[in-house]
């Protein structure tokens, strides 16, 4: 092949090369096909490559194999060599550049006219480094730039591209046979022989080509991007890295060596007589990669590694720590092959310490930094060999566990030993932090010694069951738990740290007398001198061995050495014990591998021919071929018959069964624990969003788009794109019509295989191109082949390696800033470690239902993991969950007949025969029937009888699980052959499910599925497994895992029988038994309990146990005596004999725990089927012992097994139910499937005692994670799934390999950078998390329009009819007032905003005319919905604090940490006349915002605010009013933000806060301006904020004034006018009235938004604007019509928003006491004193609907609590007689006194209801006194311009707090009716009286004693008085 490996093995081990290189090396071009082994490996001809040779595929070539398997029972290969012929001892490549001749090679001449010159091509193009180092190369995808070394030019290097394929790994394994390059030079592609690239670049060499002698070094950019020489190309196992005591285990890199990682896990494949050791060295500097030379010793830490023994005494060579014996296969066992006699192969040490220093320094080996090691001589005694043929003669392969001290060499048949670290960590006990001791119990000082280390391993050995194996997990927790013992003891003596240790003299003595217990099955052996004495009896023992002599499962081999004090380690025999630990060993990877690669070189030919007998000794081929011919062309009836029923095929295809539509199925709908899962998905993402991380802006995003990225799974993908369809994500986001949805739904769904990549960049670039769609990328199944893209280069030849990492962790999806990743797991356990990049916080776990409120609605319950766990503790006769204990008797005594295969193997061969017999004994051969297991049995019988009984033919599902592909076709292909024999083929299918490929299913079943679904389309076929509901089937599901498909209801038996030992890691062994999770049917459950107690007791309660009283149970009621209405009668209703008890065992319930694992969820939709709760267990309980097991007559109640035992589907009837079942819902029962499983898995599932998690849950929880401590606290039962995330993160670590694992230290935090738009999706497997991330992606849609949205209020004006109308005619579309006629308009006293529809109306003489009963009363207790319209936000909105975008990133300024200090605090003082004090406010005032103030020179006091000049040029950058904004209670709400609204200019506005508020408000606005009210204005109103704003403005003007007159400037020319608006303006318009068409129809009005900018500027721009008193402009409502429009000004109320001119209105003023109406009440004022109000029509505000803050929070409670729960209090009794002993209330007195005059019309003014003619007189005031009443509001100043009053008779006077303006005389213009009321209010009652005195009311009024009344306030609160009188 154009060089020297044309047939040789190299070190790459025979399957290696197999499964790697079959592409490079099936180039055979002889006629007729040799067999595949002589092919690969025996061919002495390199044939020349032609292009004609067509490469077969790796798959057919297994499909190939297992056929000649199956045809002739082994593997038909014409010539199976043994290993040892196979392996030519090739001469090392080192040794052959010195020692041996070259071998003469003469090379071809150039061709003519050529380039000649070395470092130039052919072609004359240089190739050299130098020259090249700075020049872009492009290389095509997948190729590598190498240097060569031509022996001419040896100061130079040559650049070539490579394809990498051809390029070895890390490990010096790998490449491809042959070569593939390209010149970089002439840019010619395509060289396919190295000989003939050589010549090209002109090596001119002197021996025959070859790319390992020459290609040298990989090329590397340096960052300055300058291409330089980079590490040595790793050919022969790597002699030129850093060395490192490491094997290659299959997942490249996970070894680093034990004590860098403390924990180095027992998957790492430890093989062919080299271990992995304890060396430090595993993080060399060529960024972690190990290395290993190419010598055959492995001698670990600071000892010499030598390829002789003679080299070992003290050669001087520098060796580097070795790799595997060359050509030696890599086996599931240690190596197969013998090697050379005299090799020495090493085992790590474990340096013995001395006794004086702690345990916990135990010393690291340090490799010196070259990586070079010294030689050291190995002591004699050190060394054990190994006997010749020990697996062959004993049948045991023996596991040599590490323990304490140093291991000897091994020499000799060193293939036939493993040694394993399974304990190894648990000896060295880790350094660790205070808290972490504290957490375990532990002090630093207290250790265990070795020699009571030793007498625990001995204990826990000794406990072991003869069917369990060392579990590291349980020993740890027994070392942890004997350290907590030595604490305690510690603290209670209070000794010294050391408790009296085992002497070295005691410790044999005491050793054998723990063994002793154990029935002779646990030995000691001690020695003197080393462990070597005691290894190499016990293999003496072992190799001597007598068949009938019983062995010890475990030796303890203990050195009681007086140097080096005592070290030992532990050689496991048992049969059992030491193939499960070896087997365990190795990845799920490996395993398959090893597998594949015992299929394929026929070792397995012994076992098939044993498996072509059945067992009564027949032939099995010979036997079913009489059976067919017997049979004839007849098959069994499909469906409706009996087995012996036979039809022909014509009519057996033609049967058609009812039609039996299973609507259950279909429907597609989200549940509401779904529902809740997408909305904690949805609040993560907005607490993302409001994290102040910037990390995401929602409110950027107008769209949503989404990727699922999935495992490679056909039918995973199929199912997924069911589930979109199904819910019409697709339309709802908006992302595709409604028509074409269901065909473009594919390009949403990715699989990760090799064409992801280009998808994936499809996808990104949408990504980039639409920076306003929020895009999330789902990774569904995350925690499937999470290895990382640098192991995935290394990897072996698997080809989804790494490629998650690549789309998931590369660079574009962490920066692009509108992408958010979800990832999706059951398992989650891999992505929750210390270097774990999803924030804990990030995660959203799958709701635990708790309590009985969901059980009533929810149709289905959650049966998953710990429910079935659960389920053992039930005690029903017909467990769900079983072990086959005879099948495990079968595998036991197989697998000591073969020794040397895997046990899956053994185990396959066995279940395939076990189903084949089954079927037989069935149907044709009841003699079968004692062969085969109970279990199998009657598994077969239920999948083909069940057809039987019904017309509609439905079935059973069976999942067989074999993980090996290969097997699995073998599988496959082997029961197909006995059903069709059989002549079953119409009665159930046999269906590969290969992840590879699609569910195949055979045209007659497809017809069947077709008729039950009912409108299926002609062209349809099942997709995925839920597709094939009520077919009767079994699936071989094979795979590495299985990947979260969904199974149809009719699944009820899932076989795991292959599932054992190979699979200790939580994740392996909990995703097969998640295969079973499900919903199940809670009405069935319910309703079969009734089956329960036949004897008529009552059926007792579940109660709960007083320790478990936090657990909840399900309540079973007996229902009315109908005890047999499932059972048609209570006697006997079995038709095959097997009984079993009919009454629950009372004892036996347990309590269930609603735990992490159970909740509730989907059906159809995602995984699961519906939802429900932990409760499922309980109920389960009693069903399945009433229904689960056929029923016999009561009289018998012996539990046997049954062998119909469940049933689970849709319309079946259950098998077991003889007679008709009269309203039983039952038949659409779904109940969990049976799971058999292997004896290891039942130990490791099985619920513990002492109510322990099941010890799966405490194993390792995935094979790419390793424990970062042998120390830590036990996982608890009761842990949710979120303590279980925060458990792994402290206590798992990402190995080398893993995706993880790259994750970088976040330098300022010192934690693991988490990425912030990641987040994790967990869930019980099947539950329904699918249909979850589905829906959260609508919500997440639903939301983004939400924020894009604004409610505003839409009202139509109020009181137009009896509205003052304009007389002075304006003309239209004027920009602005003119004084003139405007002074003219009279003032429109009517109030129009129409949040003032519930006011009293203000008296206008149009009033008096209108009709009252148009008001209706309204209730006070219900406040009254305003009607409120969703508008689109606009770039000139006002926003809240949620907002965040980049452009008003500076002016919310959340940078900088320090920005609390920027503020700086100043007081401000000024006098006030109505308060008659000083008022001290304080300014909070930015760094940035110092420029609007003045500030004395000398101390930086605040002078003043600057305000600018009336004379000033309009300006388009400027507003001149400060903008001032009355807040409370809104400091996240309130619309605070004007940058948009202000169009991004600069602008004084100031927040006017509470100051009980401030903190809050400045922690959201930091750089806002705050004024900051005084103290005593906490529980005032609006009103204060709004005097006050006024006030100190006024003062401000005057300060102003005085500054700049100084200056130079007029008194008048200051700017006079500020802007109050609410917290609520959101929205700016102006309107236009458009042209009229026709005089009949009514002119449009075109309306637009503006920024507040603009309108200001508009206003300002007003001439003459100092002569208004106050600007407004109208309220928006989607009413605005042109008639409305007609005036451009009004002169009216104008409220929320308005300029005020400070200067004219200094003597009008803001009442500070008041909480409602205040602006109305200022309006009236300021017109009567003659002021100008202007309402520019043209512009309107829309005010947002806050929900929070503003007036409403005012609770009002009495003073003092007596109880919580008190009725409400109403308004009529906020006010009380005086000195009663009335409730005294919490609240201020004036907002007491205004909610009640609110509600109190009816009784203070009785004579004003609904006669407006008669309105209350209120004297400068004006109160809201109830809608039904009209106020003539009249001002007592001189000069005032009041309403005409002449003739009116008024119903009542209203005095509130009248000052000296109001006299006796004013009072007597106005006339009364007879019998108007009278209402005087006061401070105090003093005054009150004072006031009745001064204005003589006792003359026309009468008063008595019981009509003076005070606000309910104690008189600290100083209540208000009021006393009311009729008049006379």
């Amino acid at each position: 092949m154009g060089n020297s490996y044309a047939g040789q093995l190299k070190s790459a081990r025979f399957e290696e090369a197999l499964h790697n290189s079959i592409e490079a090396s099936l180039r055979c071009s002889s006629v007729i096909p040799r067999p595949i082994f002589s092919q690969l490996y025996l061919d002495p001809d390199q044939h020349p490559f032609s292009s004609a040779d067509v490469k077969p595929k790796v798959e057919e070539l297994d499909k190939d194999l297992v056929h000649r398997c199956t045809q002739n029972g082994s593997l038909d290969f014409s010539n199976t060599l043994t290993i040892n012929e196979m392996e030519d001892d090739e001469d090392d490549e080192e040794m052959s550049d010195s020692n041996s001749p070259p071998i003469p090679y003469s090379q071809k001449p150039a061709p003519e006219g050529s380039c000649t010159t070395d470092g130039f091509c052919q072609a004359g193009k240089d190739l050299r480094l130098v020259s090249l180092c700075m020049e872009q190369i492009d290389i095509p995808a997948g190729f590598l730039l190498v240097g060569a070394k031509s022996p001419n030019l040896p100061e130079h290097i040559l650049v070539c591209a490579v394809d990498k394929r051809f390029l070895p790994d890390d490990h010096g394994k790998n490449a491809l046979l042959g070569f593939s390059g390209n010149c970089i030079g002439c840019g010619e592609r395509g060289f396919r022989y190295f000989t003939e690239f050589s010549n090209h670049i002109n090596l001119k060499l002197t021996t025959q080509p070859k790319k390992q002698k020459h290609l040298k070094y990989y090329l590397v950019r340096s960052s300055q991007g300058v291409l330089s020489k980079g590490p040595l190309i790793c050919w022969k196992e790597c002699r030129s890295r850093q060395s490192s005591a490491i094997c290659h285990s299959i997942k490249p890199n996970s070894s680093v060596s034990s004590t860098v990682t403390p924990e180095n896990g027992t998957t790492n494949g430890y093989k062919s007589g080299f271990i992995q050791t304890d060396a430090a060295n595993g993080n060399s500097s060529h960024g972690g990669k190990s290395s290993a030379s190419s010598s055959t010793s492995a001698r670990p830490g600071n000892y010499s590694l030598s390829p002789r023994p003679s080299c070992a005494l003290g050669d001087q060579a520098t060796m580097f720590i070795t790799g595997p014996p060359k050509k030696r296969h890599r086996g599931w066992y240690l190596g197969s092959p013998v090697p050379q006699p005299g090799l020495v192969v090493p085992v790590p040490t474990v340096r013995p310490l001395s006794r004086t220093e702690s345990l916990l320094s135990a010393p690291v080996p340090q490799t010196p930094l070259t990586g070079i090691l010294q030689p050291r001589p190995i002591p004699a005694g050190e060394t054990v060999i190994v006997p010749e043929n020990l697996l062959s003669n004993s049948g045991i392969r023996p596991v040599i566990l590490i323990g304490y001290g140093t291991l000897p060499y091994f020499y000799g048949n060193v293939g036939d030993i493993v040694v394993s670290p399974l304990l190894v960590n648990c000896y060295k006990i880790p350094q660790l932090e205070n808290k972490d001791l504290e957490q375990l119990g532990l002090t630093g000082s207290q250790l265990l010694s070795v020699e009571n280390m030793i007498l625990l391993t001995i204990q826990y050995l000794v406990r072991l069951g003869p069917d369990q194996i060392p579990l590291r997990e349980e020993f740890e927790q027994i070392m942890l738990k004997a350290m907590q013992e030595f604490t305690l003891k510690e603290r209670a003596l209070q000794m010294g740290p050391q408790c009296t240790p085992v002497s070295p003299g005691q410790l044999p003595w005491l050793a054998r007398l723990i063994a002793s217990v154990s029935q002779d099955l646990v030995h000691v052996i001690v020695t003197q001198n080393s462990l070597a004495e005691g290894i190499s009896e016990t293999l003496r023992i072992l190799s001597e061995m007598r068949h009938y002599q019983r062995l010890p499962d475990y030796v303890v081999a203990i050195c009681a050495s007086k140097i080096r004090g005592n070290e030992f380690c532990v050689v496991v025999l048992g049969q059992h014990q030491s193939r499960a630990l070896a087997e365990s060993m190795l990845t799920t990877s490996e395993f398959l591998k090893e597998i594949s690669y015992e299929l394929i070189t026929g070792k397995v030919s012994f076992l098939a021919s044993h498996f072509k007998t059945t067992s009564l000794g027949d032939d099995l081929d010979k036997l079913l071929e009489k059976m067919q011919q017997r049979r004839g062309d007849s098959v069994v009836t499909p469906f409706n018959g009996d087995l012996n029923e036979y039809v022909s095929p014509q009519e057996a295809t033609a049967l058609i069964p009812t039609q039996n539509l299973d609507l259950d199925n279909e429907t597609f709908q989200i549940y509401q624990p779904q529902l809740t899962v997408a909305r904690k998905l949805l609040s993560q993402v907005c607490a993302i969003a409001d994290s102040g991380s910037q990390s995401l802006d929602l409110g950027h995003f107008s769209k949503v788009d989404f990727i699922i990225i999935v495992p490679r799974s056909e039918v995973l993908v199929q199912q997924t794109l069911q589930r979109i369809r199904q819910s019409g994500v697709l339309v709802d986001l908006g992302l595709e019509e409604n028509g074409t949805a269901y065909q473009r739904a594919e390009k949403y769904v990715v699989r990760l295989d090799n064409e992801i990549q280009t998808k994936f960049e499809v996808f990104m670039r949408r990504v980039k191109q639409n920076p306003y769609t929020l895009f999330v990328l789902v990774h569904d199944n995350c925690h499937v082949e999470l290895t990382s893209v640098i192991s995935g280069s290394l990897s072996h030849g698997e080809p989804s390696h790494g490629l998650a990492d690549r789309v998931i962790n590369c660079r574009e999806v962490l920066e692009a800033f509108n992408l958010l990743v979800l990832q999706v797991s059951s398992y989650p356990y891999t992505l929750q470690t210390q270097q774990s990049r999803i924030s804990s916080s990030n995660e959203v776990h799958w709701i635990q239902l708790d309590s009985m409120e969901d059980m009533s609605c929810e149709e289905k319950l959650y049966f998953g993991l710990n429910e079935y766990s659960k389920s053992l503790q039930w005690g029903i006769t017909s467990p769900l969950l079983r072990c086959d204990e005879t099948f495990e008797k079968m595998v036991n005594t197989l697998l000591e007949r073969y020794p040397r295969l895997h046990s899956m193997v053994v185990r396959c061969y066995l279940l395939i025969q076990q189903y084949s017999e089954a079927l037989m004994a069935l149907t044709t051969m009841a003699s079968l029937r004692d062969h085969s297991t109970p279990e199998t049995l009657s598994i077969i019988d239920d999948l083909i009888s069940a057809p039987g009984k019904t017309k509609s033919g439905r079935g059973h599902m069976l999942i067989i699980r074999v993980p090996s592909v290969q097997l699995a076709m073998l599988a496959k292909e082997r029961l197909q052959e006995v059903r069709d024999k059989l002549g079953l083929q119409y009665r159930f299918e046999i269906i590969l499910g290969n992840p590879a490929s699609e569910v195949s299913v055979a045209t007659h079943f497809v017809a069947r599925l077709k008729t039950w679904r009912g409108n299926e389309p002609d062209e349809w076929t099942p997709r995925t497994y839920q597709d094939l509901e009520g077919l009767p089937c079994i699936v071989i599901l094979t795979g590495k895992d299985p990947l979260g498909e969904t199974f149809p209801r009719s699944l009820k038996y899932c076989d795991l029988r292959l599932i054992d030992s190979s699979y200790l890691t939580r994740t392996a062994l909990e995703q097969e038994v998640g295969l079973a999770c499900c919903y199940v049917s809670k009405e069935v459950i319910r309703g079969s309990t009734v089956a329960l107690d036949l004897s008529g007791k009552e059926q007792e309660r579940a109660t709960v146990s007083e320790n478990d009283s936090d657990e909840l149970l399900i309540d079973l009621e007996r229902p009315q005596s109908n005890s047999s209405a499932i059972t048609g009668t209570s006697g006997s209703i079995l038709e095959n004999g097997v009984s079993s008890s009919s009454t629950a065992d009372k004892s036996q319930k347990q309590p269930l725990t609603p735990s992490f694992q159970s909740s509730a969820n989907s059906e159809g939709l995602d995984e699961g089927v519906s939802t429900g709760t932990a409760g499922a267990g309980e109920t389960l309980k009693q069903e399945y012992d009433s229904l689960g097991p056929q029923m016999a007559s009561s009289t018998t109640s012996k539990p046997s097994l049954s062998l119909s035992s469940s049933s689970s589907s849709g319309p079946r009837a259950f098998p077991w139910l003889g007679g008709p079942i009269q309203g039983c819902r039952g038949l659409h029962a779904t109940l969990p499937p049976i799971v058999i499983l292997s004896k290891a898995a039942y130990s490791l599932l099985g619920s513990q005692r002492g109510g322990k998690l099941p010890s799966a849950s405490s194993l390792l929880p995935h094979a790419d994670v390793a424990w970062a401590s042998s120390l830590r606290p036990l996982l608890h039962r009761d842990m949710s799934s979120e303590e279980q995330s925060l458990y792994y993160r402290q206590w798992t670590s990402a190995r080398q390999h893993h995706a993880d694992y790259s994750n970088q230290l976040d330098p300022n935090s010192g934690t693991w950078a988490c990425h912030p738009r990641r987040l994790l999706l967990t869930g019980p497997p099947q539950v329904g998390k699918t249909g979850s991330y589905l829906q959260f992606l609508r919500i997440l849609f639903r939301m983004l329009i939400r924020l894009l949205e604004v409610d505003v209020y839409d009202e139509g004006e109020i009181n137009t009819d009896h509205s003052e109308s304009s007389e002075v005619s304006q003309s239209e579309g004027e920009p602005w007032p003119d004084i003139e006629s405007f002074s003219k308009m009279p003032f429109d006293i009517s109030v129009h905003d129409p949040k003032y529809s519930l006011m009293s109306l203000v008296y206008t003489a149009k009033l008096a005319g209108v009709k009252q009963e148009t008001r209706k009363e309204f209730k006070a207790e219900e406040p009254r919905k305003r009607a409120t319209v969703s508008m689109m936000l606009t770039k000139y909105a006002a926003y809240n604090t949620f907002h965040h975008c980049e452009q008003c990133h500076q002016y919310m300024d959340f940078t900088s940490s320090s920005q609390m200090s920027d503020s700086t605090l100043h007081a401000f003082t000024f006098s006030s006349s109505v308060l008659g004090e000083e008022v001290q406010l304080y300014f909070i005032i930015p760094k940035s915002k110092e420029s609007h103030f003045v500030f004395s020179k000398q101390d930086k006091h605040l002078e003043s605010m600057r305000l600018p000049l009336v004379s000033d040029k309009q300006n388009l950058n400027v507003v001149k009013s400060p903008i001032f904004t009355p807040s409370s209670g809104r400091h996240e709400h309130g619309l605070l933000n004007l940058f948009h609204a202000m169009e991004g200019i600069s602008h004084l506005h100031l927040l006017v806060v509470k100051e009980y508020e401030m903190p809050l408000y400045r922690k959201c606005w930091p750089n806002h301006i705050m004024l900051v009210l005084p103290g005593m204005f906490n529980n005032a109103g609006v009103g204060a904020a709004r005097f006050l704003i006024k006030e100190l403005s006024y003062h401000n003007l005057e300060l102003e004034r005085n500054r700049l007159e100084e200056l130079g400037v007029k008194r008048q020319c200051v700017w006079p006018f500020i802007v109050v608006m609410d917290d609520s303006c959101v929205l700016w318009n102006i309107h236009s009235v458009q042209e009229q068409t026709s005089p009949t129809i009514e002119a449009g009005v075109s309306s637009k938004n503006v920024s507040l900018k603009s309108v200001l500027q508009h206003i300002e721009a007003t001439p003459k604007i100092v002569h208004y008193a106050i600007l407004g402009i109208q309220k928006w409502s989607s009413k605005l019509t042109s008639q409305s429009l007609k005036a451009p000004f009004s002169r009216c109320h104008v409220h929320d928003f308005i300029l005020l001119n400070i200067d004219l209105t200094q003597n009008v003023q803001y009442d500070f006491n008041r909480y409602f109406c205040e602006d109305v009440d200022f309006n009236l004022r300021t017109n009567s004193s003659g002021l100008l109000i202007c309402r520019f029509n043209n512009f309107s505000l829309m005010k947002k609907h806050v929900q929070v803050g503003g007036q409403r929070d005012f609770i009002i409670k009495p003073k003092i609590m007596v109880s919580e729960s008190l009725a409400p209090i109403l308004p009529l009794q906020y006010i009380c007689a005086p000195d009663s002993e009335h409730t005294l209330l919490a609240a201020p007195a004036q907002f007491l006194l205004e909610k009640f005059l609110q509600h109190a019309s009816f009784k203070l003014f009785p004579k004003a209801i609904c006669n407006f003619r008669s309105p209350v007189l209120a004297i400068d005031c004006y109160l809201n006194i109830g809608p039904e009443v009209a106020i003539c509001y009249i001002s007592s100043r001189p000069h005032s311009s009041n309403v005409n009053c002449e003739g009116v008779f008024f119903s009542g006077l209203l005095l509130y707090l009248c000052d000296s303006f109001v006299g006796a005389d004013l009072l007597k213009k106005f006339k009364f009716l007879k019998g108007a009321t009278l209402c005087v209010i006061c401070q105090d009652r003093s005054s009150l009286r004072q006031t009745i005195v001064r204005l003589e009311l006792e003359d026309e009024w009468q008063f008595r004693l019981r009509d003076e009344f005070q606000t309910a306030n104690s008189s600290d609160d100083q209540p208000l008085y009021f006393l009311t009188g009729r008049h006379v």
